[in-house]
């Protein structure tokens, strides 16, 4: 194969018309590509060097790709190794007639900013990561980018990058912009020191022995799961209680936490092993075409000849409209929303997706995420465990040991399910899925025989994230994928009683006390009355047995039957109000809480940590920072949850009280209007909390990507007609 890049066909070059950049930037190439040449070492594969200054000026003058590599920082897990993955792009690319250049960008740490103000930088962090990409490619004219994608918010920061430089240069009449990713490797999850385990085993034998099955019990359940940073929450939660218990001191719990801590994540870093926004943004990634399957899936940094193959199959993309990132993007965008659904993804990417289209031009909201989820049933594809040896490291090695084809597998087995996939989709190997699927080898997940991750018969027949309307709000989220059939069935159709809190601090403080339960029954938070009307709703039997029960007995055997349901409402959390924070925290709360679990939902204006799981419903619009409904709700108040008919509604209580499914908001906001007036106020306040500069104002709201306005007026394409796809003979055609 000839690997050498054509030059860029393009009438602007400013690197031909102003000397100024053939003076500045050759030292800044040299340097790169002598840097990578002594970190690679013995590895190092090709001649002497002959990036002289005076043949770095010549590629600048013949207008070369000039392909940036985007890094990211190191204070991210996932980026340790950037300076190794980079160094192997530079040279590739210079062997290949580019030239190439190096930059990063700043990428935060959701699991180091939970439960902190920098969470409310994490969703803005997505905006500003794409404003610098742009910035700096734009700045320097690049052609291309080879991008190392990593965690959090900066795969789909880049992504929209990408995407936006495609569509303004096509705007102008200039080259398309193309761009290849390559996933950080999968970082292994941890183990619990062999002494620690029998330590905490310890813990929960004394547990038991002082009436506190409860903690005993989540303890265990906590030490079942692969050691990794969201594990060690539930940790911290389920070893708060014991403390408060007096079964262990505030000493022995600050030691558990440190010698768990310092034994979670591997000294390579990589991308965590739970099926978080990473992973999740790692497989959406690729079923956008974006990725070429040698970096898909790997358990240690890529080899050069893996980063070759990816480089080199830029040769036949470059200059070619089809192969711009923003078409890529668009032409798979089906696909990738079908494998985010197939393969239980990340709740916030529901946001990310449309994010990310905006970005390339195309009108796009969650409303056609969720249609294009509905047009066909997805079903459930992936068997996902963090106890049984079935995380994503357990998929990357798999894949490396030639058993899988990761996102290939998933989108084989999405056709072999009647699932409908735009094959004729360009990707950034220069094929199609179609041609990529040919060659048969390692395809089936059937080829997987222990512990397959991927399957070829569905675990259910419904996956992925739903979006949820009723009287009170317009749209939410709730991640099917993350509740068992079991759960589902717990709270759906049931009356919920809803526990109100004005913020996460107020949240999470409550869900950590081991007296909540009691506390709310002892202050009578809900009307005898509205009990006896949930419990006659969510379990008719219950309600003949308890009916003439005493409050307290009431609420008791409600809370031990599971027959009560309480909607917990974080509120004040939307990207207008606090930057939009993961609820991830609270909701771990109540999950590591035995008696919670059964019988707490979680609804907020906030978003969700990609590993949330359970009955987490966010991203709720209008939030209460732009006077949604969720700002006049209260303690005491009753709401339906059909997940299954994807709707939430707000009660009418005396209805209720009468046996009555009626639902009623619309005098609500009037009747509390001064209680509105006053939580706004609170919001208003709490704001100045977070940096002004980077405050989420003039921005859309979560069911439009949360995005600046600028970027949501010039998104005018259609995503449906306006695609290029490649055909039989190679010519392009209009979708």
């Amino acid at each position: 194969m000839n690997n050498k890049f054509p030059l860029i066909e393009n009438k602007v070059n400013p690197y031909r018309d102003n000397v100024q950049g053939k003076a500045n930037e050759p030292i800044t190439v040299a340097g790169l590509l002598d840097r990578s040449k002594q970190i690679l070492g013995p590895s190092y594969e090709g001649g002497t060097p002959d990036w002289t200054l005076e043949e770095i000026y010549n590629r600048l003058e013949e207008n070369a790709p000039r392909i940036a590599i985007i890094g990211g920082s190191s204070d991210h897990p996932a980026h340790i190794m950037d300076f190794q993955t980079s160094a192997r792009a530079a040279i590739r690319i210079w062997q290949n007639g580019g030239v190439p250049f190096y930059f990063s960008t700043p990428v935060m740490c959701d699991g180091t900013a939970q439960s902190n103000q920098g969470m409310s930088y994490s969703l803005q962090s997505r905006n500003a990561v794409a404003q610098m990409v742009v910035n700096q490619i734009e700045a320097h004219s690049y052609h291309g980018a080879f991008v190392i994608q990593g965690c959090d918010k900066q795969p789909l920061g880049v992504v929209s990058a990408v995407a936006h430089l495609d569509r303004i240069r096509k705007t102008r009449g200039e080259a398309p912009f193309f761009a290849t990713f390559a996933p950080a490797h999968v970082l292994q999850g941890g183990t619990i020191p062999v002494q620690l385990f029998a330590e905490l085993e310890d813990v929960a034998k004394r547990a038991e022995q002082q009436g506190a099955e409860d903690v005993a019990y989540d303890l265990r359940d906590a030490m079942a799961y692969i050691l990794q940073c969201s594990s060690n929450t539930a940790f911290q939660g389920v070893l708060e209680r014991a403390t408060d218990r007096g079964i262990i001191t505030k000493a022995a719990h600050k030691d558990y936490e440190k010698r768990l801590a310092v034994a979670t994540c591997d000294g390579q870093g990589g991308v965590c092993a739970f099926n978080g926004t990473g992973n999740s943004s790692r497989h959406l990634v690729a079923g956008l075409g974006l990725v070429h399957p040698a970096l898909e899936l790997l358990t240690a940094p890529p080899e050069q000849s893996q980063i070759n193959e990816a480089i080199d199959s830029l040769v036949s993309q470059i200059n070619d409209p089809i192969f711009g990132a923003a078409n890529i993007m668009a032409a798979n965008i089906k696909n990738a929303i079908r494998i985010h659904s197939a393969s239980g993804g990340s709740t916030n990417l529901m946001m990310h997706v449309v994010a990310g289209m905006l970005y390339g031009g195309y009108k796009f909201s969650l409303w056609d995420l969720d249609r294009i989820h509905h047009e066909h049933p997805i079903p459930d594809l992936f068997n996902y465990s963090l106890t049984q040896g079935r995380d994503i490291f357990a998929l990357a090695m798999q894949c490396c040991d030639s058993e899988s084809r990761g996102m290939e597998s998933l989108f084989y087995e999405l056709l072999e399910n009647g699932v409908p996939m735009d094959v004729d989709a360009p990707t950034v190997t220069g094929q199609t899925w179609k041609e990529r699927l040919t060659m048969t080898d390692n395809l089936p997940a059937s080829n997987v025989k222990d512990n397959p991750i991927i399957l070829s018969k569905p675990r259910r027949p419904f996956s992925g994230v739903d979006v949820l309307t009723g009287n009170f709000f317009e749209s939410a989220v709730v991640k099917i994928s993350g509740m068992a059939t079991s759960q589902l069935d717990a709270f759906d159709k049931k009356v919920a009683l809803v526990l109100y809190y004005e913020n996460e601090d107020d949240a999470n403080e409550s869900l950590l006390d081991s007296s909540l339960l009691q506390k709310l029954k002892e202050k009578q938070s809900f009307a005898h009355e509205d009990l006896l009307a949930a419990i006659k709703h969510n379990d008719e039997k219950a309600y003949e047995e308890w009916k003439d029960d005493s409050y307290d007995d009431l609420f008791t055997k409600m809370v031990n039957e599971e027959v009560m349901k309480i909607a917990v409402i974080i509120s004040g959390q939307g990207p207008q109000a606090f930057g939009m924070p993961e609820m991830f925290t609270p909701m771990q709360h109540i999950n590591a809480n035995r008696k919670l679990k059964g019988i707490a939902t979680l609804i907020s204006d906030g978003r969700y940590s990609g590993v949330t799981y359970g009955a987490a419903i966010g991203h709720m619009t209008p939030e209460a920072k732009e006077d949604g409904g969720i700002l006049y709700l209260k303690t005491g108040d009753l709401l339906y949850l059909g997940l299954r008919e994807r709707e939430i509604q707000f009660l009418d209580r005396e209805a209720l009280r009468q046996g009555e499914l009626r639902y009623s908001f619309e005098n609500i906001p009037k009747e509390r209007q001064q209680l509105g007036k006053e939580r706004l106020a609170t919001i208003r306040q709490r704001q100045r909390l977070v940096a002004a500069s980077n405050r989420m104002t003039a921005h859309t709201d979560a069911a439009n990507g949360v995005v600046p306005f600028a970027v949501a007026e010039d998104a005018t394409l259609d995503y449906e007609r306006e695609v290029m796809l490649p055909n039989s003979s190679g010519s392009k055609i209009k979708n």
